[in-house]
């Protein structure tokens, strides 16, 4: 199947109130729905300018996940309308999700014209997660069916570690998303080389949607770099350097691409290299973990 994707290079900013995020985020859906896209992905921690809509708190990292998690329902019900509205699947800017027992974990939901939704937690998290925020990891890992393909989520960090996407592709995931959150060109370099290693590996495609900019108000995502792209094997049919598209550094805006999930098939059957194929044959291949399959077709 071929479908238009745009990833976002989206700018944390400190808002006025409800109405201007409101706005902000209608207008980005309605640019990527303008520009054809069939899904949209937008970054990790995105989210996070929403704490700055409690002056109180949003200076403290503790009070900001606080005042996020509480927005999320209203956060949700927007992203859900205008999926429903411009007909289009949206990766939602992940964010603090408080869980029953207390613990916060770092949730991106996709969400489907049709109102269906999918979250996927992070699983791994980076030091300052686990050190200063204390985010916890999030469970289980999971594949989502969806009218465009089969999708798989692996936020920022979780991207580095091979065996969660190796997981989906080997459940059959033919698209990886990986919204990102990082404050130095190292960390944006960690997460792009995890990507494309992710398309390579598994012979599939990967789109990557990071923040960008300055919020020097905010503990958490004060200083964003990054740039939106979409990845491929280099193999027939795509760029030799396995670059579909690519965004300029660290500037507000989509990144579009059209891709041809058949594509995916064909490479994994008969490809120049059999990548996906030929994965056991590591000397100390190790299990996969479990992949919870989810239907939001």
């Amino acid at each position: 199947m071929t479908l238009r994707v745009a990833a976002a290079q989206y700018p944390i900013e400190q808002l006025r109130d409800w109405d201007h995020y409101a706005a902000k985020l209608a207008r980005w859906v309605g640019e990527a729905a303008v520009g054809g896209a069939d899904l949209a992905v937008f970054p990790e921690y995105g989210a996070m300018e929403l704490a700055s809509l409690d002056p109180a708190s949003m200076g403290d990292l503790a009070g900001s996940l606080a005042s996020v998690d509480a927005l999320l329902e209203q956060v949700d019900a927007l992203h859900a309308e205008l999926a429903a509205r411009h007909g289009l699947h949206i990766l939602a800017a992940s964010a603090p999700f408080r869980r029953a027992d207390g613990a916060y974990v770092n949730r991106a939901r996709l969400f489907t014209p049709g109102g269906k939704v999918g979250v996927q937690d992070k699983l791994v998290m980076t030091r300052f997660e686990r050190e200063q925020w204390h985010v916890s990891a999030g469970a289980p890992l999971r594949l989502f069916e969806t009218s465009l393909g089969k999708i798989g989520i692996t936020i920022c960090y979780d991207s580095e570690f091979p065996l969660l996407a190796r997981a989906l592709c080997e459940a059959g995931m033919e698209l990886l998303l990986v919204p990102s959150c990082t404050d130095t060109l190292h960390g944006y370099w960690r997460v792009r080389l995890g990507a494309q290693a992710r398309a390579l590996e598994g012979q599939c495609f990967a789109v990557h949607s990071p923040t960008v900019g300055l919020a020097e108000w905010s503990p958490a995502v004060d200083v964003n770099r990054g740039a939106a792209a979409i990845y491929g094997p280099p193999d027939r049919g795509v760029p030799a350097d396995g670059v579909v598209a690519v965004g300029e550094l660290d500037q507000p805006g989509w990144v579009f691409a059209d891709l041809d999930l058949a594509l995916v098939a064909d490479l994994r059957a008969d490809g120049g290299v059999l990548n996906l194929r030929h994965w056991a044959e590591q000397p100390g291949a190790a299990p996969l973990p479990p992949v919870e399959f989810v239907d939001l077709r």
